[in-house]
């Protein structure tokens, strides 16, 4: 990844008994990544996303792009 440190956060409407992912939004301007991880298994590995790609993911997201389960 980087020897940045990433600042790792949960969404606030994650509140679903812990399954959830964590982000590093620290590092998409200054590296253009996004790395992603699972909360369960923070020592884990993280995925390391391209920021645009993160970006069009929220984005569609938000717009309902995806549906529901």
């Amino acid at each position: 990844m980087t020897t940045e440190t990433p600042r790792w956060f949960t969404s606030s409407y994650s509140d679903n008994g812990g399954q959830c992912v964590e982000v590093a939004t620290n590092l998409a301007a200054p590296h253009g990544i996004v790395p992603v991880r699972d909360s369960k298994n923070v020592t884990g590995p993280a995925l390391t996303v391209p920021a645009a790609a993160f970006s069009a993911f929220v984005s569609g997201v938000r717009a309902g792009d995806f549906g529901t389960a």
